[in-house]
């Protein structure tokens, strides 16, 4: 197996968590005002801990040069400031009563749409938009399903009643 792929699953598996996490530090503050806030509040200190000492660790371990264009780092901040508006986009759905199983599913079947269609185009494809193979825009499409379905008929909680529209299996 390729490292890159143990890489991404690494991704998937912690942002899988992430959300359930999230909601979970929210209700746990107590605070049905402010809790969202506070738990985001820690979430900011665990990425300063993870996105500024790691890799300045590992360009120190390096010795890399700290000479970086400032087009690069202009991008950058730009997608770290796209990170961080997500996920408190994401902490905001929690604090308006969305449950983490529908919030956590839109947002990882939306995003892969949404990354399509910037990558695309920011880079056409070769050939023009006619092009693309049915496969991928297949892809897309039950991506955008699944999330909306996941999210329209998640599990009830035990000793909730289900959803309107839902029955219970028998």
């Amino acid at each position: 197996m390729q490292t890159w792929i143990l890489f991404a699953l690494l991704t998937v598996a912690s942002w899988g968590i992430y959300g359930v996490l999230l909601h979970a530090g929210q209700v746990a503050m107590g605070d049905p005002q402010n809790g969202r806030y506070k738990a985001f509040f820690w979430v900011g200190i665990a990425y300063f801990l993870i996105a500024v000492l790691a890799p300045a660790a590992m360009l120190l371990a390096a010795k890399a040069s700290w000479s970086m264009p400032s087009k690069a780092v202009w991008l950058s901040l730009l997608a770290g400031t796209m990170g961080a508006v997500g996920a408190f986009g994401a902490l905001l759905a929690f604090g308006a009563k969305g449950h983490p199983a529908a919030v956590m599913s839109i947002i990882f079947a939306g995003a892969p749409v949404v990354n399509a269609c910037v990558a695309l185009s920011l880079h056409p494809p070769a050939g023009g938009w006619s092009k693309l193979d049915w496969r991928f825009l297949l892809g897309i499409a039950l991506a955008a399903t699944g999330g909306l379905l996941v999210s329209l008929y998640k599990p009830a909680p035990a000793g909730a009643a289900p959803p309107a529209g839902q029955t219970t299996p028998r």
